[in-house]
């Protein structure tokens, strides 16, 4: 029954579709019943195009009733069900599914986490292969999606030798006993990791200890795990650090950025994971002894100079050391140091016209401007689409526009238009978007590029921000102007909206916090705000998207306050103590604030907060009006001034506790792989604390917690008795 009654509840979830065909019944009618009806002003056509939506209803539920027959096209809740027919045991948290009252897509996505399709599906192969390495590595990838490579610690332990022996030149016979090579320094770069192969003292902590982990015992089993993704970048330009001296990073900000591998697949079921297969952070002794395998057209990295299609040839790259510049290339050559994403040409190599690269970066989600796939695109089939990039017909950004606006204004395209950017380069230009009653702009980053907006210095007597203004003071609500930027990377300067604007909505891009970046990833300009609202109606929509801080100035007496709404998105001020969200001055912002699955550095100072949920604030929280909204499954930290809290941390946990109890990020600097991610040590009641037991703030769409329980809940399944197996995180 309890079954029964959560298969209805999700019946009862699901969204409204309209009717395929709302006037095929009407049409089967005869010509005399639909004059007649016209006469009374159609009131059978509209009964029976309500009669039609219920059928259709129907021949859905029957289709996907014959769909939920497999398990390649069931329904997410399905799953269990199917696998109970074979014996799968589902993983731990999937109860969840049927009770979290979870928000658009969260539920499927919580489903495919706790009960992979893959995973399902395989369980009766899997048996038959339990307890070998390959099943291992695809556990990780059924489970949760992650590449592993699994390795026995059994064989990197080092033992006695017996005399008989020596000399033996079996396989990890011959070197268990000896002593590391110091001069083999390949093997030195490997040793420890989950590519090393040279022998170690026996370390016989459990290999599955939350607390220090060993397994390099006769019985232990790793299953080495890389959690970050990596993400491309093409056609990128480089930034020039030194112009004298000809030195580069592969990071358009200017910040050194580790390279990544890109993954190949697989060969087969049965090939045991190398580091071409993962994405592994590339390190210079790794470049050095395999630079074929690394670099070219299609692989990790490319270099090009001077707007040549053929890159920087292999014989004149050399990998060097290039943390502090003091290496110098000799003439022709091109130092590389890919762990700090660095380049330095020699004198004959220096390049005239520019740098181009293509590499890898390592990020923990799709979050911000990237290169990959944004499937939450609105379809505007009506929007006429002005390209910009090489090869289309306009160059500039302002070109485009300037064209869409003349377009408009002489009645040949309608109030809406996308200006596509087609390329990952950088647009240097003074941007100012004067928009019209009723303009629907909408610019946007073509699939699989990420182009870069960088604003500088045009004028000495104002600043050079991102103009959005709305030329009319005397438009309708209804008519107010939209615009949309998806996919960018703006960095320089922030972004100003003024005048009577409706929804200004950030998606999948990056307002880099503190304009530009510093070599260590410090921001350039810590206090400067990304985004200014000054004196405009719009209401700011912020959707997976990072950005620095908000700042909105206006009229707290006449006008109502604005609407700021964040999702799956990060709201960093550089700091703690810094102003995230404010007026000048450090005044309350006349806005009312939405934060879904957000993680926030720095404080708040807002008129209200309707709703937060399921995030993080390291700052303390300022309301004016504390009588209206609710805090819910989030991270506040003490002394902040809110509306009425339920299950938030540290409140559920005592005053000895409360310490303990608060967020631990890898790291929050923005241009690391690693950040905004919470820490392995941080409190479970962060990592785990949202209404659905995943953690909170903006990666809470990963469900890491559900994935690594249901990984291990696996391992314990199909491992051998009395093997010592556990998870070791590399990233």
């Amino acid at each position: 029954m309890a079954a029964h009654s959560a298969d209805a509840e999700l019946e009862a979830s699901a969204p409204v579709t309209a009717s395929r065909e709302p006037d095929g019944l009407a049409a089967l009618l005869p010509r005399w019943h639909l004059l007649r009806d016209a006469e009374e002003g159609e009131p059978l056509r509209a009964l029976l195009a309500v009669i039609a939506e219920q059928l259709d209803r129907v021949r859905d539920g029957v289709e996907q009733g014959y769909e939920d027959l497999f398990v390649e096209t069931a329904a997410p809740w399905v799953l269990p069900y199917l696998g109970d027919l074979v014996g799968y045991r589902t993983l731990p948290g999937y109860e969840r599914v049927l009770t979290a009252g979870l928000h658009e897509g969260g539920r499927a996505a919580l489903a495919e986490a706790v009960a992979p399709r893959a995973d399902v599906a395989a369980t009766v192969a899997n048996r038959r292969r339990k307890g070998t390495l390959h099943l291992l590595e695809e556990l990780s990838d059924q489970v949760t999606g992650w590449p592993a490579r699994a390795v026995e610690l059994s064989r990197q332990v080092a033992h006695t030798q017996p005399v008989k022996l020596h000399g033996d030149t079996g396989v990890h016979r011959g070197t268990r006993g000896r002593l590391v090579d110091l001069r083999d320094n390949s093997a030195l770069d490997l040793a420890g990791g989950p590519f090393g192969a040279a022998a170690r003292t026996a370390d016989v902590r459990r290999a599955d200890s939350r607390h220090r982990q060993g397994g390099w015992t006769p019985a232990g089993v790793a299953l080495f795990v890389w959690r970050l993704k990596a993400h491309s970048l093409t056609q990128s330009p480089a930034y020039c650090i030194d112009r004298a001296r000809n030195l580069y990073t592969f990071s358009i900000l200017g910040n050194d950025t580790p390279l990544v591998t890109k993954p190949f697949p697989e060969p087969s079921p049965t090939h045991i994971a190398t580091i071409d297969n993962v994405p592994a952070f590339v390190t210079r002794r790794q470049l050095h002894d395999r630079l074929t395998d690394y670099y070219g057209p299609g692989k990790s990295l490319v270099i090009r100079r001077d707007g040549e299609d053929q890159p920087v040839p292999p014989s004149d790259i050399v990998v060097a050391d290039l943390s502090d510049w003091r290496y110098r290339p000799r003439r022709g050559q091109v130092a590389v140091d890919p762990e700090l994403g660095r380049i330095a040409f020699g004198s004959r190599s220096a390049p005239r016209q520019g740098v181009w690269v293509d590499y890898h970066h390592a990020s923990g989600a799709d979050m911000g401007g990237g290169e990959y796939d944004r499937p939450d695109r609105e379809p505007r089939p009506e929007a006429d689409v002005y390209r910009v990039g090489p090869g289309q017909r306009f160059r500039q950004i302002m070109d485009a526009y300037r064209a869409w606006q003349h377009d408009r204004r002489a009645d040949r395209t309608g109030p809406d238009g996308i200006i596509e950017i087609t390329h990952s380069g950088a647009y240097q230009e003074q941007l100012d978007f004067d928009l019209d009653p009723g303009d629907r702009l909408e610019v946007r980053a073509a699939e699989g590029t990420r182009p870069v907006i960088r604003l500088l210095d045009w004028y000495s007597n104002r600043p050079d921000a991102l103009n959005i203004r709305a030329v009319s003071e005397d438009c309708a609500p209804h008519e107010r102007p939209r615009i949309v930027l998806d996919g960018l990377l703006v960095a320089g300067r922030g972004i100003n909206v003024t005048g009577p604007m409706g929804a200004v909505v950030v998606r999948h891009s990056t307002l880099v916090p503190g304009w530009s970046l510093e070599p260590e990833c410090d921001p350039h300009s810590p206090e400067e705000p990304s985004i200014v609202l000054e004196r405009t109606t719009a209401c700011l929509q912020i959707e997976h998207s990072i950005l620095g801080t908000i700042e909105v100035i206006g009229d707290e007496v006449s006008e109502d306050p604005l609407g700021i709404h964040l999702r799956d998105s990060i709201l960093d001020a550089t700091g703690p103590g810094r102003e995230a969200l404010s007026a000048p001055d450090c005044r309350h912002a006349h806005a009312v604030l939405h934060l879904h699955r957000t993680t926030v550095i720095g404080e708040i100072f807002t008129h209200a907060v309707e709703i937060a949920e399921n995030s993080i604030l390291t700052g303390r929280l300022h309301v004016a009006r504390r009588g209206i909204g609710c805090i819910r499954y989030s991270y506040v930290p003490p002394g902040s001034r809110t509306p009425r809290r339920f299950r938030c941390r540290p409140d559920l946990a005592g005053p000895e506790q409360a310490g303990r109890v608060r967020p631990l990020f890898s790291s929050e600097r923005y241009g690391t792989p690693w950040y905004g991610l919470l820490a392995d040590r941080c409190a479970e009641e962060i990592r785990r604390g949202s209404d659905d037991g995943a953690e909170m703030g903006a990666f809470h769409d990963l469900y890491r917690p559900q994935r690594e329980d249901g990984l291990r809940a696996r391992l314990a399944e199909y491992t051998p008795a009395g093997t010592d197996a556990g998870i070791f995180f590399v990233t």
